[in-house]
């Protein structure tokens, strides 16, 4: 919206305004007045919350350091949604379609996650929304958003979509898609695998719906979850902006995708929103996140991914998610699998996910958060380093 504002400005001899034209300019505004909202409407939404008396339902097979956590206000990732949302439309492109399809991915797993949330809060129940009724939607936002980014990720407009489309209908279903959307394998200069466009679906649905799920497994201690997603966002604006342009993506050998680099105006947002979230959600906890929020984050950042075309280079860095979600699976299907062969279930982990195994070993709860922290930076780092190591 006020890009075009300045645009017209700069037309009418107010050449000043030209510098908004910048998209790494209107990034920085876009995390400023992200969490210029979040530190401001945060103190008014959390009394918000506590008057209605919408507080966490804390898991009695938790850790038991978790019980005086009960009734916090929780839903605050709706803090989060709002910052990114305004800040967004402020200063990103409104003509740019993959930032469409994020806000959409973004608000519709946040849709699923409040309504989840609500259960928890209004219903009291600490399982919230019945998983197999949660994954139905999560699974069809994700599919609904690879069908789409399949065929818009090979073209740079949307007016190419169709023939794109039917090109591959009339083949037989067997045309390969542009080499822009190959799966990159990261730190070589030429490798990168050819998916087609049911293997793109399948990759993107399983990196969105995946993410998604990780961000919530991890969001279980303060501030464990947003401050990966603040610093996994920030490496994705450096990648969206390097292969939105074809100058930095020829020079460092990375697909020409039209139009990624707006995202990078998204990804700031997302940062900025989460350092404010951060300032009430640092332990002790003022608020929490829920599912509201951590849903919509995992599912923001791995559609992000998808586009700009670094789907491996996010699991490594979001390798806090990725150990935290297969520290479940691992638990689930060994206590299952020993309590049908022995008759009675055993654990790998003290307690899952990977934190509360921590926690439950001597750990304090800032210890797991800060070296958690430690971890992805370093993570981000690897990630960013592809950059130029190929």
């Amino acid at each position: 919206m006020l890009l075009e504002l300045a645009r017209w400005l700069s037309d009418e001899h107010f050449r000043a305004f030209g510098v908004v034209e910048y998209i790494t300019f209107r990034a920085l505004l876009a995390c400023a007045t992200a969490l210029a909202i979040g530190l401001l409407a945060g103190p008014w939404l959390i009394r918000r919350l506590t008057a209605l008396k919408i507080g966490q339902a804390v898991r009695s097979y938790g850790p038991q350091t978790h019980l005086q956590k009960n009734g916090t206000p929780t839903m605050g990732g709706a803090l989060i949604l709002i910052g990114i949302g305004i800040s967004t439309l402020l200063w990103a492109d409104w003509t740019n379609r993959f930032v469409w399809v994020v806000l959409l991915v973004t608000f519709g797993f946040g849709w699923i996650g409040w309504a989840d949330d609500y259960r928890k809060v209004v219903h009291h129940d600490p399982e919230g929304m019945p998983a197999r009724q949660k994954f139905f939607w999560q699974a069809l936002i994700g599919a609904v958003a690879a069908v789409y980014l399949s065929f818009a990720v090979s073209v740079p407009a949307n007016t190419e979509l169709w023939p794109l489309f039917r090109g591959w209908v009339l083949s037989g279903f067997s045309m390969p898609l542009p080499a822009r959307a190959d799966l990159i394998v990261p730190f070589f200069k030429t490798v990168s695998y050819p998916l087609g466009v049911f293997g793109f679906g399948a990759l993107t649905w399983l990196v969105i719906v995946g993410t998604s799920n990780a961000v919530n497994l991890t969001d279980g201690l303060d501030g464990l979850a947003i401050m990966p997603t603040v610093m996994i966002g920030s490496a994705l604006g450096i990648f969206a902006y390097v292969v939105g342009r074809v100058d930095y993506s020829r020079y460092l050998l990375f697909p020409y995708i039209p139009g990624a680099s707006e995202l990078m105006v998204l990804c700031a947002a997302i940062a900025g929103a989460g350092l404010a979230f951060l300032w009430f959600n640092t332990y002790p906890a003022q608020v929490f996140m829920g599912d509201v929020g951590a849903l919509a984050l995992g599912g923001a950042l791995g559609t992000i991914a998808v586009i700009v075309r670094q789907e491996i280079v996010l699991f490594i860095m979001g390798g806090v998610f990725v150990v935290e979600t297969l520290s479940v699976m691992l638990q689930v299907t060994w206590f299952k699998y020993t309590k049908k062969r022995y008759g009675e279930g055993r654990r790998i982990f003290r307690m899952a996910p990977l934190h509360h195994h921590f926690e439950v070993g001597g750990w304090k709860e800032t210890q797991v958060v800060v070296r958690f922290w430690i971890i992805t930076m370093m993570l981000v780092l690897v990630g960013l380093s592809s950059l130029k190591l190929r």
